[in-house]
């Protein structure tokens, strides 16, 4: 590696880590095409790499949430099972399917999020009757099945893309559990790490992760990322959510160009 090269990964983790550290999701969208194009990274090894350094920005991010109140795991670790066993199957997906056009329906859905968190921020309350209205999730057991579900669908998009899935996670505990957007996006950073770490190992095994350069990549993320974290927890809920209704706008509008490209 020479040491352009370093800078490259250097400057490509602070991005990454900074939009991880104020979203709570994965900032892959970013990682993978710019590696992919500039450093001249295999899709796959991207992927592989991506998660690599997922692990390490989500962990150091999640200590950060962890420390301000902001993480509930007795809720959440019902999407981090079902999550571990979709990424699997995802990773095993992935080496032999194109996902061109679940990629870019996936960015459309993404930037059209962005777009009503950005336009009406997040009304709990209002959530709250829409999911009861929509699910029915009346009883405890209920609400486990589904989030066991969504949670299973999320690892398959990240063991596929190597990224949607905290974006997934981040949704599914505003919108299905309710959460505050500050403990939503720290517990999100927590699962996606767990998440993550599933998906890594997959790739490993396929011979497809840069070792070195994640390691680079994850310390600059994570560095980057405990400072979006910081701001992230000052924010208030309705300023904060605008924030991320515009980072999504980015990354989903990103992601559709790319996955036609």
């Amino acid at each position: 590696m020479n040491i352009s090269f370093i800078i490259a990964m250097i400057i490509i983790g602070a991005i990454t880590g900074m939009v991880t550290g104020i979203t709570g999701a994965s900032g892959v969208m970013i990682f993978v095409p710019l590696v992919s194009m500039v450093l001249k990274f295999s899709i796959h090894e991207a992927i592989g790499t991506s998660l690599m350094v997922n692990v390490i920005s989500s962990l150091a991010i999640t200590y950060i949430y962890y420390k301000h109140g902001n993480i509930n795991l007795k809720s959440g670790i019902w999407i981090a099972i079902g999550s571990i066993i979709g990424a699997q199957v995802g990773t095993g997906f992935s080496v032999k399917i194109p996902a061109i056009s679940l990629g870019a329906a996936f960015g459309i859905f993404m930037a059209g999020m962005g777009v009503t968190m950005w336009k009406k921020g997040i009304n709990r309350e209002s959530i709250a009757k829409t999911t009861k209205k929509i699910l029915n999730l009346e009883t405890q057991t209920q609400k486990i099945m589904a989030v066991l579900i969504l949670g299973f669908f999320v690892g398959i998009m990240t063991g596929i893309f190597g990224a949607g899935g905290g974006v997934m996670i981040l949704l599914i505990l505003i919108f299905v559990l309710n959460f505050p957007i500050h403990t939503a996006i720290g517990t999100s950073s927590l699962l996606m790490a767990i998440t993550a770490c599933s998906g890594a190992f997959g790739y490993a095994l396929h011979g497809n992760i840069r070792i070195l350069p994640g390691i680079i990549t994850g310390i600059s993320a994570a560095s980057s990322g405990v400072a979006g974290a910081l701001f992230a927890n000052r924010a208030n809920e309705q300023m904060l959510s605008k924030v991320i209704g515009i980072l999504y706008i980015m990354l989903g509008i990103t992601m559709t160009i790319i996955s036609l490209w």
